[in-house]
């Protein structure tokens, strides 16, 4: 698929991107699988499942293989997720926060306050981030 026909994050369809992000999160897993993980949010029968992967098969972003028992198969993402998270979150904040990433992330954290682990990680970010702004160069 060349490069210019590669899909666009934002032209896939909830469902479609949710089960990505499944995938994305179990590496592998048959249509099952995925459906069982899904359910809690997005239930939904086992051809409509199986419609969504066929789906994404045919844009490239999964492939499958036999699994080693009965006729399931298994699909894997093709690609890696960070540069779709990274398109996901620089539309998100332009579309919804007027570019404000300070708002983006105040959204976020008034929804679900973070742990322990998870300020000490923030911290450690934004430590980070501090030390590779003071590293570039001014102008």
């Amino acid at each position: 698929m060349g490069r210019d026909k590669e899909p666009r994050v934002r032209e896939l369809p909830d469902a479609e991107l949710e089960v990505l992000a499944c995938l994305w999160q179990k590496e592998e897993a048959s249509a099952r699988e995925v459906r069982e993980a899904m359910n809690k949010y997005r239930p939904m029968t086992h051809g409509a499942m199986a419609t969504l992967l066929k789906r994404l098969e045919s844009k490239g972003l999964v492939a499958k293989r036999k699994g080693d028992v009965g006729k399931a198969f298994i699909y894997r993402p093709t690609r890696a997720p960070e540069p779709m998270y990274r398109k996901i979150m620089r539309d998100l904040r332009q579309r919804v926060f007027g570019g404000s990433g300070v708002a983006m992330m105040a959204s976020l954290f008034e929804t679900s306050v973070p742990t322990d682990d998870e300020l000490a990680a923030l911290e450690g970010l934004l430590n980070d981030l501090r030390s590779k702004r003071k590293r570039e160069p001014k102008g």
